[in-house]
């Protein structure tokens, strides 16, 4: 199908503009277009916006092999991040619509955010900080008081999960803080690839541990009670990469046993987590840091994401599509 279709105006629909924050700059185009945005998109609203759309941009909406076929319009899905689990891609391949995303916009976020929760738990920033408020520090009657463990990182074990950009990103800061990092090699495999420790040494011998891998078949539950068990150096462990990589349930189970010295969570399975959940428990966890999904929400990185966004659809309206996501 050519694209701008002959004789209208293309429409672009953003389903859920409130996925990104108020200060970043959503450019328009730079092709004849109708743009309508939404700041969310529920379920049951899903079709009544999405039906005219030439463009739909989203970042979570899920777009189902359902709504695709009653989509005739439909020439472009343009999500606006990295994952892609919430479009049909086989579908819309399957009825001619390219699936494009955001690649590389959040390499110096996601490892930063990733090494303040690293540090704050290392270091008890947040427990302190909670003493201090509650006049501990004048009942202690000294300069300084004791009530929480502090570690080091120099020397450390920096356990990584995931080898990709963000993965040896956070490498070059665990360098750069004295830190040995080491990648995990995949679980249950025979033997490591060059460059790889295996999978069950990293557990046992890491100082830290931090995720920064796709969630699949084979990666999801990929850190549970089995693994916790064997955590012998009583590491800090970090998930900023996806929910269902880490039972969370176990989890709690290991901070309360002293397998696990403190956990820094920033994603969940669903988002956002029931109130009930085992995350929310873990919320409320002394041991624990949970954050809302922002590894990768620096205004800087936002922006360069939006940017991107924009240039995948104008590269799409001139026949060059550009990062586009394959089932």
């Amino acid at each position: 199908m050519p694209f701008p279709p002959q004789g209208r105006v293309p429409r672009i629909v953003f389903l859920d503009r409130e996925t990104l924050a108020p200060a970043v700059t959503l450019k328009r185009p730079a092709f004849p277009h109708d743009w309508v945005e939404y700041e969310r998109t529920a379920p049951d609203e899903l079709m009544e916006r999405a039906r005219d759309a030439d463009i739909l941009i989203l970042n979570k909406v899920r777009l189902d092999a359902d709504a695709i076929t009653r989509l005739p319009r439909l020439a472009l899905v343009a999500v606006a991040a990295t994952g892609t689990d919430c479009v049909d891609k086989a579908a819309c391949a399957a009825a001619g619509i390219v699936v494009s995303n955001v690649r590389g916009y959040a390499k110096a976020s996601v490892p930063e955010h990733t090494f303040a929760l690293i540090l704050a738990l290392s270091r008890a920033i947040v427990p302190y900080a909670a003493d201090v408020k509650a006049g501990a520090w004048q009942a202690a009657g000294q300069f300084c008081f004791h009530t929480h463990p502090i570690i080091d990182l120099h020397g450390r074990r920096l356990g990584i999960f995931g080898s990709g950009d963000l993965g040896q990103q956070v490498a070059g800061l665990g360098r750069a803080f004295g830190m040995e990092p080491v990648f995990a090699g995949r679980k249950g495999a025979g033997e490591s690839r060059p460059g790889y420790r295996p999978f069950a040494e990293v557990i046992e011998t890491a100082d830290v541990l931090t995720l920064h891998c796709p969630l699949t078949p084979e990666t999801r539950g990929l850190i549970g009670a089995a693994e916790f068990a064997r955590m012998g150096r009583r590491p800090i462990l970090v998930n900023t990469a996806r929910g269902g990589l880490v039972d969370e349930e176990a989890l709690i189970a290991a901070l309360d046993a002293g397998q696990v010295a403190g956990a820094g969570i920033d994603v969940a399975m669903p988002e956002p987590p029931p109130a009930d959940s085992a995350v929310m428990r873990l919320a409320h966890h002394p041991k624990a840091i949970v954050t809302p999904h922002v590894a990768w929400a620096s205004i800087e990185a936002q922006q360069a994401l939006a940017d991107q966004l924009i240039a995948n659809i104008e590269a799409f309206a001139a026949g060059r599509p550009v990062n586009v996501a394959t089932p």
